[in-house]
């Protein structure tokens, strides 16, 4: 176990869940269920947080936490991706069930592109919300059958930028903007980190629980939850960073197995730098693989919205 100072950072609540099972921790009021998908080669894990207990053990908020894995996510395969949207799509519409009050009006959504659109590991939603289609002004404009059969989705956009752009908490322009239109449903874009350089740019997570930008980088924003905005939110991320000790840790594995408890504290506190904890790794071709996973999620959603 490494000591409090060098916790290792993740936005992943499965491998929070794995920190438990791998130190024989059984962590009450959080349900794990896998499956797996062997023709389109995707693994679904599903984590519920039921608890506070459990949400405290777990360190993130009570609700439910769906992860696909995709070995080939981060390749530049068009059909494979489009497996993946479609499995994102079916996804997101459980999320998004139609009432008889809103079947009139129409079922609205506002999606939220977080991150800095110039630091490419953090571009993720910024890419994703330029590949949405966007129908809101439209169904102002000429109703909702103008987008669609059924009537598609209302969706509006948003890119928030940073606070060092904007000067602004990303949560207070959302609900500056939820305040304003109205919508039934928040859908948030965000690049995670993650503890396995395995899951790089090949998972993503989707989460009612809301999200805390920057959580996983030690970066603590203003949360984006259902009891902050009044509404529902769903969360997707993809993690696109790892903690770089996670690294030194991870190349040291088999050394630190064979130290007792307190030989590896003594061992890690020696061997990684400080300075190592504030600084995060990404691969060497993020530029082109943020393009296609942002492809592939906004494929996800305009399928999803189109037909809800």
């Amino acid at each position: 176990m490494m000591v409090e100072k060098y916790k290792i950072r993740t936005d992943l609540a499965m491998e929070q869940k794995e920190r438990f099972e791998s130190d024989h921790v059984e962590v009450s009021g959080v349900v794990l269920e896998e499956e797996y998908d062997e023709e389109k080669e995707i693994k679904i894990t599903t984590v519920r947080i039921e608890t506070e207990n459990g949400a405290k053990a777990m360190g993130k908020p009570v609700g439910t936490y769906l992860t696909l894995e995709a070995p080939n996510m981060a390749a530049a395969d068009e059909g494979y991706h489009r497996e993946i949207s479609e499995t994102l799509a079916d996804f997101l519409e459980k999320y998004m069930k139609d009432t008889e009050e809103n079947q009139e009006k129409g079922y609205s959504v506002l999606v939220v592109g977080l991150g800095n659109r110039e630091v490419t590991p953090d571009a993720l939603g910024p890419y994703v919300v330029d590949q949405l289609n966007v129908t809101r002004h439209i169904v102002q404009e000429y109703g909702r059958y103008a987008v669609g059969k059924g009537g598609s989705m209302i969706v509006s956009a948003i890119v928030p930028g940073v606070m060092a752009q904007t000067g602004m908490e990303s949560a207070e322009i959302i609900r500056g903007i939820v305040n304003e239109t109205t919508p039934d449903l928040i859908m948030v874009i965000d690049a995670l980190a993650a503890r396995s350089t395995k899951r790089l740019n090949r998972t993503i997570q989707i989460s009612d629980a809301g999200i805390y930008p920057g959580a996983g980088v030690g970066n603590h924003r203003s949360e984006i939850t259902k009891d902050t905005m009044g509404i529902p939110v769903i969360a997707i991320g993809v993690p696109t960073v790892v903690d770089a000790a996670t690294i030194v840790h991870d190349s040291m594995e088999h050394l630190l197995d064979a130290l007792e408890e307190t030989e590896q504290k003594e061992f890690l506190e020696e061997m990684i730098a400080p300075n190592l904890y504030s600084m995060f790794v990404t691969p060497k071709d993020v530029d082109e693989t943020v393009k296609y996973l942002s492809f592939t999620i906004s494929e996800g959603l305009n399928i999803a919205f189109s037909e809800v």
